[in-house]
């Protein structure tokens, strides 16, 4: 079932978070605290048909519950992120979950959620969230693009001008990481990327793509891939000279 707390159309209408939640006291709660926001709210109580609600629908960002009847929220946050609509694709996910251990909490973001908030929760901190990664969208969208020019068909790249030598798998990497300035991706997700066969390769593997994609764009004069202790390698473009860094 879905229920909507605004149904504006305008161009200037708010913000439209869809709260997935089959726990109908916490998706009232969420529900109503978005809503004085002056977000726009649409729930669902099932995983079932979400992915493609979403696709139909395009909220700005989704609260998903890790544990759903029908398809849980990892299965529907791993889909997502493997859609070729991009704008399905990209939605911002904050993952909702109970279950508080490590390994949910990795595995959340490693298939592409944004945040995860752990229950009992504040709706006053849910909302900050919420708000948090819409503005982390927004400076992404609004940055200035940075002077790469990438050849998909002839899988060239060039800087200012400048051409780089990039072997296939570099420049799958550097378009992945370009694609989204600011975005966080594991190593996993990279993987992922590079290898469309699923092969098996190791972490070191992409630090080493990673290590010689940097060594190339240092080349140039350029620095833009930055390291994240504990989760993997985010595109941050600047024009400040190149530094010593390690993958």
């Amino acid at each position: 079932m879905t229920t909507s707390a605004n149904d504006s159309t305008k161009s200037d209408a708010p913000k439209h978070v869809l709260v997935v939640e089959d726990e109908p006291k916490i998706a009232a709660l969420l529900r109503d605290y978005l809503a004085v926001s002056a977000f726009q709210v649409s729930v669902r109580e099932t995983g079932e048909g979400t992915v493609e609600w979403i696709q139909q629908h395009a909220p700005d960002a989704v609260i998903l519950d890790l544990m759903l009847p029908g398809v849980d929220g990892l299965t529907i946050c791993r889909t997502l992120r493997g859609l070729p609509d991009k704008r399905a694709a990209d939605v911002p996910i904050l993952m909702l979950t109970a279950r508080v251990e490590e390994i949910d909490r990795l595995l959340g973001l490693e298939l592409g959620a944004d945040d995860y908030i752990c229950k009992p929760f504040s709706p006053r901190e849910v909302v900050a969230r919420v708000k948090a990664v819409l503005r982390r969208v927004a400076l992404g969208a609004n940055a200035p693009q940075p002077p790469i020019d990438l050849d998909d068909e002839r899988f060239e790249a060039r800087v200012r001008g400048q051409p780089l030598a990039l072997t296939p798998v570099e420049f799958r990497l550097l378009r992945k990481l370009s694609a989204q300035p600011g975005r966080v991706y594991s190593r996993q997700q990279l993987m992922d990327a590079l290898y469309s066969d699923h092969r098996v390769v190791s972490d070191r593997t992409v630090d080493s793509h990673i290590k010689n994609l940097r060594r190339k764009l240092a080349d140039v004069g350029v620095d833009p891939i930055a390291s994240i202790y504990g989760l993997g390698y985010r595109f941050e473009w600047n024009d400040e000279p190149p530094s010593e860094k390690t993958a």
